[in-house]
């Protein structure tokens, strides 16, 4: 469960799909759903400002519950709570890693993502602009290579970040699954995510769950309606990566001030 208070760590080999679909712990039921074309159409921010938090379940079905917003939940064949997987890929020093860590930039990450519910996969390069914001691009791949990074995926790593050259080294590092309830606010065009039940298993096999859920708030640059009610709560956002903290719990020797303070708080 995703607020369980114990860390689970156990060695098992992650392949597509292998998580199974859990029942999900949040309550969505007040919101009607929407299509992930109604979404895109309005919401797909792939220019935003990310927010993350830390919260239980209770905490975030208490703001699913009372929050005040023009709301609906993503639906994609008549389920709310969707499997996603992602594959990262870093360079056998973890040079993507150590920019994130030590704050450089330009910096990206590159993975490949797979959507249970729907069967599609992609190939993903986040950067960050230089007003700190979140610059997502993306391309159809091969849900059979979710592993690897093929000709053409090289070629988009390269012509994504400007880049020549910045995709030979890359390998498949640390493979995360997870169950995502996506919410979006009509009057606003912001989205939040509620991310559970998330496992990770790094390229020598060694797996870590995450005991809590993890929000992310998604708008263009003034905070969401989600910010706020989390605000009015007591809630403030947290430095937390899926991939950056993760790998860091499970190789204490890296660096990783950057997300200490989660790390030691929920972990």
């Amino acid at each position: 469960m995703c607020d369980t208070q114990v860390m689970q760590v156990r060695h098992l080999m992650t392949e597509m799909g292998s998580a199974p679909i859990q029942p999900s712990q949040l309550s969505s039921q007040r919101f009607s759903s929407i299509s992930l074309e109604e979404m895109n159409a309005f919401a797909s921010l792939q220019t935003r400002v990310d927010r993350k938090y830390v919260v239980t379940s209770e905490l975030c079905n208490a703001l699913l519950g009372t929050i005040n917003i023009n709301g609906q939940v993503l639906s994609v064949n008549e389920k709310r709570s969707m499997g996603y997987q992602s594959v990262y890929f870093d360079t056998p020093d973890l040079e993507l890693y150590k920019d994130a860590a030590y704050k450089r930039r330009p910096r990206f990450k590159a993975r490949t993502r797979f959507y249970h519910s729907t069967g599609i996969a992609m190939l993903e390069v986040k950067t960050k602009d230089g007003r700190g914001k979140t610059v997502k691009i993306r391309t159809p791949y091969d849900a059979g290579s979710l592993y690897e990074l093929t000709e053409s995926g090289k070629t988009f790593i390269e012509e994504a970040t400007k880049s020549p050259g910045s995709s030979e080294n890359l390998r498949p590092t640390l493979t995360s699954q997870y169950q995502r309830t996506t919410i979006v606010d009509h009057d606003t065009s912001t989205r939040m995510t509620c991310d559970e039940y998330l496992l990770c298993t790094d390229w020598e096999n060694q797996s870590v769950a995450f005991p809590y859920c993890i929000l992310e708030t998604k708008s263009s640059v003034q905070p969401s309606p989600f910010d706020v009610w989390l605000w009015d709560h007591g809630l403030r956002p947290q430095r937390i990566s899926k991939y950056c903290t993760m790998l860091a719990i499970l190789h204490p020797d890296l660096p990783a001030n950057k997300w200490h303070r989660v790390i030691k708080n929920y972990m």
